[in-house]
């Protein structure tokens, strides 16, 4: 899947948005990329979770584990198409922890996967779990980098498709300016305040 189809899924699905944006990191944007609205039909979940699969079935992954809420109907697809396990992954008094009964068994080939990565803090919090709980991390995939930099993990990384989106400090924010209403997308609270 070339990432020419993942964005035109993207904008076909109306994931791709545009207006005022709160990010998870404080950051404001013109941006956002709602793959919820991508992931609701399964056969486009389906499509792009054996895409991403593709791209670390020579890992061998034997489960495969997203942060809950964004990363877990992709993990599920990714994790079909390997023919591994599914986990996710929540926060508890706001750090990520395996709930449900969910283990990780010592030296267990895990790949973490996210629907958007932007700035990878929570990919890399999920990660550091998922090593702290005996598992190797073979690599990082999502659907969707629209980090700023090059991500950095000790693991490969790859995304279907890299998308550059601004995003701006509150107080450097044109749309503040004009008076443009903020919106907070996604399922997390709102953030700290930044700038």
């Amino acid at each position: 899947m070339r990432a020419d189809d993942v964005i035109a899924l993207l904008r076909q699905t109306g994931a791709f948005q545009t207006g005022h944006f709160l990010l998870s990191s404080g950051m404001h944007s013109p941006q956002y990329i709602q793959c919820a609205l991508l992931l609701q039909y399964p056969e486009h979940a389906a499509r792009v979770g054996a895409a991403l699969a593709d791209r670390f079935r020579a890992s061998r992954p034997q489960a495969v584990i997203g942060p809950a809420y964004g990363g877990m109907i992709i993990a599920h697809e990714v994790a079909r198409a390997l023919g591994a396990r599914s986990l996710f992954a929540e926060r508890v008094e706001g750090k990520f922890e395996l709930r449900r009964s969910f283990a990780i068994a010592p030296g267990e080939r895990v790949l973490v996967v996210e629907d958007v990565v932007t700035t990878g803090a929570a990919t890399r919090e999920v990660a550091r779990l998922v090593e702290r709980l005996g598992g190797v991390v073979v690599g990082v995939g999502a659907i969707v980098d629209r980090s700023a930099v090059p991500l950095r993990f000790d693991c490969p990384v790859e995304a279907l498709a890299a998308i550059e989106a601004p995003a701006y400090i509150p107080s450097l924010c044109d749309l503040c300016r004009e008076g443009v209403p903020l919106v907070k997308p996604g399922s997390r609270s709102w953030p700290a305040a930044v700038g």
